[in-house]
């Protein structure tokens, strides 16, 4: 008798153990789906970390003051401009109204649009303003010195904002256009400030300047 009590006691607590032990079984495979989420979680904080890597690079990025006034969204966009050729994408941008008006007197359009990996120094509109009307008006009606005036504008290759730290380059006008600074402070000619550079366009990089710029006679 005591041995078959032994026995049963032994089958009874073999019953009882074996779903305490699957049990653990379970929670054990609970956690490591945890610890699978985990990582993922992690994965999903380290994309986000390298998306944030990714805007902290935009030295790539549009900088300056009248950035800002750029919309941000459609044909004149940073994004919009980016799909057109330099003159087509000026013409969008209301600040460089008188620009576009004194290129098309030039006929230089077809020139600016059909050109390959250029950069632009492109005046505001106030940078037009600050000449006198009738000095302006009168370039605006003089066709060559006016083509001088925009050539002289535009350098045959692509300029990274670093290339401006202190550079000469040469023109489509033939004379040499200066550049100095650093960062996101520029100025061209010594005396023309960018005020919003590294603008992208189908075939151009641009530099939106406060002043216009005049070859040497």
């Amino acid at each position: 008798m005591n041995t078959r009590i032994r026995r049963t006691a032994v089958t009874l607590a073999a019953t009882a153990v074996l779903p305490l032990a699957l049990s653990a079984c379970s929670d054990s495979g609970t956690d490591s789906a945890s610890s699978d989420s985990s990582p993922k979680a992690s994965a999903s904080a380290s994309d986000d970390g390298m998306s944030g890597s990714g805007s902290t690079a935009s030295a790539d990025q549009p900088f300056g003051p009248a950035c800002s006034a750029v919309p941000t969204s459609g044909a004149g966009s940073f994004d919009g401009m980016a799909q057109d050729p330099v003159a087509t994408a000026a013409s969008n941008n209301p600040a460089l109204s008188t620009l576009v008006t004194a290129v098309k007197k030039a006929g230089l359009v077809d020139t600016l649009n059909n050109a390959q990996d250029i950069t632009v120094f492109a005046p505001t509109n106030d940078a037009f303003a600050k000449i006198p009307k009738a000095t302006l008006d009168k370039v605006l009606n003089d066709k060559a010195e006016l083509t001088k005036i925009l050539t002289y504008h535009v350098v045959g290759q692509k300029l990274a904002p670093k290339d401006l730290e202190n550079g000469s380059f040469e023109t489509l006008e033939k004379s040499k256009v200066t550049t100095s600074g650093s960062g996101e402070s520029y100025t061209v000619d010594d005396n023309a400030k960018v005020v919003c550079g590294n603008v992208k366009t189908a075939n151009a990089h641009v530099y939106i300047v406060d002043t216009v710029l005049m070859p040497g006679s």
